[in-house]
């Protein structure tokens, strides 16, 4: 195997193991995290199902966000969705044979790479022009943008401008899956294209930035109580588990 080949195997490897467990470890820490206070942010829902719901809503349309500045929400959404479909149709990299609903949206996926690149620089624009967003934004903010640009940008100069061998990329990919060096025949090499390196040295950087940045938001609106509460708080008490379990001990040592 060629040092390439090589240097990027160990790179996934030791970034997904970074990805993974670290994430794992961030939501476990929300989970465990006690929530107080009932502080849904109204009119919230006053049942479960009204709960799943709002998240739903949340989670495809981000309708709070649209409520609240509609420039925001229009390159926010174009991002998102944009980034949906690019990743979607990268899972024609890790399955063979590829899955028919995969191929059908390659299409799809293909122009969804300009979407996206257009949703991060309305929202890049957005940090710099506005005053009030350009004040509480940190260096950090810039280049996580800059980051997700560079990658959008190599990933569509490699689909419209400079090919690579998507084979030999897919066959490698998928030995990095299945473990296939520890086989005879070995990793496939990885195909010595320059965006291409530059490509997943880019993903790669994210994999591993990503349990310790803002990014972490994707996991953590699931556990935000100002979404996941019910507005109930006429009908039943809220206590927190830690609360809970204090006055649990006192009534035994009583």
């Amino acid at each position: 195997m060629s040092a390439l080949t090589v240097t990027f195997a160990i790179l996934f490897y030791i970034a997904t193991a970074i990805l993974v467990i670290f994430v794992a470890r961030k939501i476990w820490i929300y989970k465990k995290t006690p929530a107080p206070l009932k502080i849904p942010t109204t009119p919230a829902p006053t049942t479960r199902t009204g709960v799943a719901f709002r998240m739903v809503k949340e989670l495809t349309i981000f309708e709070s966000l649209f409520k609240s500045n509609k420039w925001t929400w229009l390159f926010g959404w174009l991002f998102h969705f944009g980034l949906l479909l690019v990743l979607l149709r990268h899972l024609r990299y890790f399955t063979d044979p590829v899955w028919g609903w995969v191929a059908f949206i390659q299409p799809f996926g293909k122009y969804a790479s300009f979407m996206m690149i257009i949703g991060l620089a309305g929202l890049w624009a957005r940090r710099i022009f506005v005053d009030r967003v350009r004040y509480i934004s940190a260096p950090s903010d810039h280049l996580m943008l800059l980051l997700l640009i560079a990658i959008g940008v190599t990933g569509v100069l490699m689909t419209f401008v400079t090919h690579t061998d998507i084979v030999a990329l897919k066959s490698f990919l998928i030995g990095l899956m299945t473990f296939a060096w520890a086989s005879n025949a070995g990793l496939t090499p990885m195909p010595n294209d320059y965006v291409l390196i530059i490509h997943l040295a880019l993903v790669i950087m994210l994999m591993i930035i990503f349990p310790f940045s803002k990014l972490l938001h994707a996991p953590g609106v699931f556990f935000s109580p100002t979404r996941n509460q019910v507005d109930n708080p006429r009908e039943q008490r809220h206590i927190a588990e830690w609360a809970t379990k204090l006055e649990t001990n006192k009534a035994k040592a009583s």
